[in-house]
């Protein structure tokens, strides 16, 4: 059996969203800035109405607020970099929390490299950044806040709206990485009160290589890339068309199905993390609870085992999962998310990700509710720590 848990890492891509793109390869195939003929006018009126469909999804007033990206990495760079640049007259400082992706915390240390001043807001124990930190954190060289709409590992669903009325009090930028939140809670970017935002296709069944950064009008912003005029002048290369389609197609399906997606994917995380819990014990939930957490997310760590260990036995048994954010797969450490909620060393170590996704069925999770206690099990028997633990030595 194959089961597929790692839907926050990337989702397959629907095949509406492939139909959708395959016409942009053949047919309406022209550059969008050749505009002296009709194959060339063509693509350009073709992308100005992804780019109306785009805007419509995301709840902007206008479509000429939708600029189109490589990825949610590169949009994230984009916000932070171009915002510290452009204002850099105004102030120097940026507040972001400990718990961001690392598009974020990376892009941050680079500004430090060139003169700007971070703060890393701390979490509650749920990852929850609290407004009044925010607040309290803001100076008179504050230019920039940046805070993710929803943690990418633990799940947690941030007070967005009331973090952009303090910004908008204070009259600084607000930036929110909405990566994981598109197909799994509302978004809109007016409703929220948002001035930019960013997202990835591939994360709401979109084809991968590309993504969006919502920008208002009004706020200033250094160009991304120079060259030619694309992007209104901002994002210089010729646009990759028949991935923006994909981007609107998965996002119009996303925000069409919203409300029985949310329902769908609810029960089936539900029904996971209850399965957990009364089947393994040592375990802890990380992130928050009920509607305060995606829909789709369950992330618990597993005291005296490793989590690279559970996920390779995961795997032999047909399972994909992950320990964290993908970008991060790479690293021995463990995840800064899960330090920054006051886990220990030892205990953020044996985490194990689990996020269910379109095509998850109840069998799914029935399955892996089966295979994964003899995992943590076995994994435990082979372990001194809990050998203590059985003899009351050690808890």
């Amino acid at each position: 059996m194959s089961v597929y848990m790692d839907n926050n890492a990337t989702t397959y891509m629907k095949k509406e969203v492939l139909d959708a793109m395959l016409p942009y390869y053949t047919d309406i195939f022209g550059n969008a800035s050749s505009k002296f003929y009709k194959t060339g006018r063509d693509a350009e009126q073709a992308l100005y109405k992804l780019r109306e469909s785009v805007a419509k999804n995301i709840g902007a007033a206008h479509a000429n607020e939708i600029y189109f990206t490589g990825s949610g990495c590169e949009a994230d760079n984009w916000a932070l970099k171009g915002i510290a640049f452009a204002n850099k007259g105004k102030g120097n400082h940026i507040i972001t929390s400990k718990i961001e992706h690392h598009a974020i915390l990376h892009t941050c240390e680079y500004l430090e490299k060139h003169g700007f001043e971070v703060t890393y807001l701390d979490v509650d124990e749920y990852g929850v950044v609290k407004p009044e930190t925010v607040e309290n954190a803001i100076t008179e060289n504050t230019i920039l806040i940046s805070i993710m709409t929803a943690n990418n590992e633990i799940g947690t669903i941030e007070p967005i709206r009331e973090i952009s009325e303090i910004a908008k009090k204070h009259k600084i930028i607000f930036h929110t990485d909405a990566v994981q939140a598109i197909g799994h809670m509302p978004i809109n970017v007016q409703e929220l009160g948002v001035d930019m935002l960013s997202l990835s296709a591939h994360k709401f069944h979109g084809p991968k290589g590309v993504g969006m950064l919502y920008i208002r009008n009004g706020v200033k912003i250094d160009n991304l890339i120079h060259g030619g005029g694309q992007e209104r002048g901002k994002r210089a290369a010729t646009e990759n068309l028949a991935g923006i389609a994909g981007l609107a197609k998965a996002l119009e399906i996303a925000t069409d199905n919203l409300d029985e997606n949310i329902a769908k994917l609810t029960k089936l995380r539900d029904r996971l993390i209850k399965g957990i819990q009364e089947s393994i014990p040592y375990c802890r939930l990380n992130g928050a609870l009920g509607d305060k957490r995606l829909c789709n997310n369950a992330n618990f760590s597993f005291k005296y085992v490793e989590g690279e260990s559970i996920l390779m036995m995961l795997d032999m048994k047909g399972v994909a999962a992950s320990s964290g954010s993908a970008c991060a797969s790479g690293s021995l450490d463990p995840s800064h998310v899960l330090l920054a909620i006051g886990l220990p060393h030892e205990i953020a170590h044996g985490s194990l990700r689990l996020s269910v996704g379109d095509d998850t069925t109840e069998e799914d999770v029935d399955y892996v509710l089966e295979v994964l206690p003899p995992i943590i099990k076995r994994l435990r028997d082979m372990s001194p720590l809990y050998e203590d633990v059985l003899k009351g030595d050690n808890k």
